[in-house]
């Protein structure tokens, strides 16, 4: 059988951009290809690339290394996403099936996200508090003076990914509206990379949803953040993902 691999962030500049399509006997799990893809990139001493901590997603939906592979899957390598704190797995959404409705606003953009509006837009009477994170790009990071960033995403992946999450967080904290926007492409200084609004009768159900939204959001979506910086440019390291997400930690052997 064949499946077709597309590597993001870090790991598509190392392994080449696009898709390629990989060989395997029938019956072979998601841990049989990662065997298979460390065994073609350890021999690379030039290369010092691992495939330890990354996830691996079959279809757009995180997978475990014991999934069966089907002919022509469609695998996605994913290094650790863009930022965040480490969460426990009792963070991760409780119903991956959950699915969004009109109380509930999830995209993606390209164009510059209008917080007003936003904001505005997510507002109703019977609310007693709306609570935004908005997070926006600063002039340095880590001691370098950033010029700008670019952010992509594996996108089917990402916007299931955050519909679920805002599902998520209207039932664990009872909160009656969720608004989740985060920007692709070049942002420049100052401009706006993601938009959380949290609309809810009681203002510590707000409070509570929108910290856990950004955390979890920064932890487990599969956006990635490459900076630019005045002496070169890098992507952003990202935190290890919770446990059960990464397939090569828990594979891995020690070193020798």
């Amino acid at each position: 059988m064949r499946v077709h691999v597309i590597p993001f962030g870090v790991l598509k500049d190392r392994l080449g951009p696009g898709s390629t399509t990989i060989e395997l006997p029938d019956g072979s799990t998601v841990g049989d290809l990662w065997s298979r893809l460390e065994m073609q990139i350890a021999p690379l001493p030039q290369s010092p690339l691992s495939l330890r901590g990354i996830a691996i997603s079959v279809n757009a939906q995180y997978a475990q290394a014991s999934q069966i592979l089907c002919d022509g899957d469609e695998v996605g390598l994913l290094p650790p996403v863009s930022g965040g704190t480490a969460l426990p797995s009792s963070a991760l959404p409780a119903d991956p099936s959950a699915s969004g409705d009109d109380a509930q606003l999830v995209a993606l953009t390209r164009d510059p996200i209008d917080a007003a509006s936003l904001v505005a837009a997510a507002k109703a009477a019977e609310d007693g508090a709306v609570v935004v994170f908005d997070g926006i790009v600063r002039n340095h990071s880590r001691g370098r003076r950033t010029l700008h960033l670019d952010y992509e995403a594996y996108e089917e992946m990402a916007l299931r990914q955050m519909r679920e999450l805002a599902s998520t967080a209207r039932r664990r904290f009872s909160v009656r509206q969720v608004t989740i926007v985060h920007r692709l492409g070049r942002l420049e200084i100052g401009q706006t990379s993601i938009l959380i609004v949290v609309a809810s009768a009681h203002r510590s159900a707000a409070f509570e949803a929108c910290r856990w939204l950004i955390d979890t959001i920064k932890q487990t979506v599969p956006i990635w953040k490459k900076e630019t910086f005045a002496d070169g440019a890098v992507w952003a390291p990202g935190e290890p993902f919770p446990n059960g997400l990464a397939i090569g930690a828990a594979e891995a052997k020690p070193d020798a």
